[in-house]
């Protein structure tokens, strides 16, 4: 027997994110009937994510469904959905979400004025767009942003994808958005200089000599409460201003990874102030060797 509340959804935007999310719908028996895309990426992902979509224009797929993801990039949802207002195309009662972390349900303003349900819906991790990422929804965490009478309404979404939803304010989700960047883009960023500057001095697979002290250093901070300091280590924490000019000395040829490590020495320096590891006067020390203004 078919569940009930099952819904025909449409994929506006079959990428990595949209594709996946869709699939997923489909395994909590959800019927998805429409999808769009334009690269030969999408086109493959619509036929092996989803495969009992019809491929069509974004407007048909809104005529199709009753609930419609909008997983195009960031920059072009405003578009997206104001132009398929213009054409008539949302009607009163249909569930419109997208994926940005960025954005709220201001991004569907022109969705909800004909009547349709605005959610956002952003899944806090990084996708291949491939049936792996269908398993690792499970017990991901989704950021979830809606009007009050409609959030349960993504609340149950998200768990029938296998998640956990954290309720975000719209106001907020720049914020939210900015600190996962921050906490995993960018230590992306970091790792992928430091094995640089391994591989320069002949190190052999570096991932390999920096892997355990990466995922013990990430491991420590995940599991301290917010703003903890307790599991911070290296040469600023200590107060050792000599090992900082000696790696600020040693990455000179390497303009773009020394900016980055004078910044984040100085963030850390900050945060160890701020949590009482280190003194003012080491970190006066540790500052003036990173040639920063305190």
């Amino acid at each position: 027997m078919a569940r009930p509340g099952r819904l025909r959804v449409g994929v506006i935007g079959a990428g990595r994110v949209g594709a996946v999310l869709g699939a997923a719908l489909a395994r909590a028996d959800h019927e998805v009937v429409a999808a769009s895309g334009i690269s030969e990426e999408s086109r493959t992902r619509i036929e092996a994510l989803l495969p009992q979509a019809q491929h069509v224009e974004p407007q048909q797929v809104v005529e199709a469904a009753e609930l419609v993801l909008v997983t195009v990039p960031d920059d072009s949802i405003y578009a997206v959905v104001a132009g398929l207002a213009s054409l008539g195309s949302w009607r009163s009662g249909q569930i419109v979400v997208h994926a940005s972390g960025r954005y709220g349900t201001e991004a569907l303003a022109d969705a909800a004025a004909a009547g349709a349900m605005p959610l956002a819906i952003h899944p806090a991790m990084t996708f291949t767009g491939t049936s792996l990422d269908l398993d690792r929804l499970v017990d991901a965490r989704f950021a979830v942003s809606a009007p009050a009478p409609v959030l349960p309404i993504a609340h149950a979404l998200v768990v029938e994808m296998g998640g956990e939803p954290v309720d975000i304010a719209d106001a907020d989700r720049p914020a939210y958005h900015a600190a996962l960047v921050h906490g995993a883009n960018h230590v992306v960023t970091a790792v992928a200089q430091a094995s640089a500057t391994l591989a320069r001095i002949g190190v052999e697979e570096p991932g390999r000599l920096l892997g355990p002290l990466v995922h013990a250093s990430v491991d420590g901070a995940i599991s301290e409460a917010p703003g903890a300091v307790t599991t911070l280590t290296g040469p600023v924490v200590r107060g050792d201003a000599g090992t900082v000019a000696a790696h600020l000395a040693a990455l000179q040829s390497q303009p773009e990874t020394l900016q980055a490590y004078r910044a984040m020495a100085r963030a850390t320096a900050d945060l160890a102030l701020s949590g009482g590891r280190i003194g003012p006067a080491a970190y006066a020390d540790i500052i003036a060797t990173l040639g920063v203004d305190p």
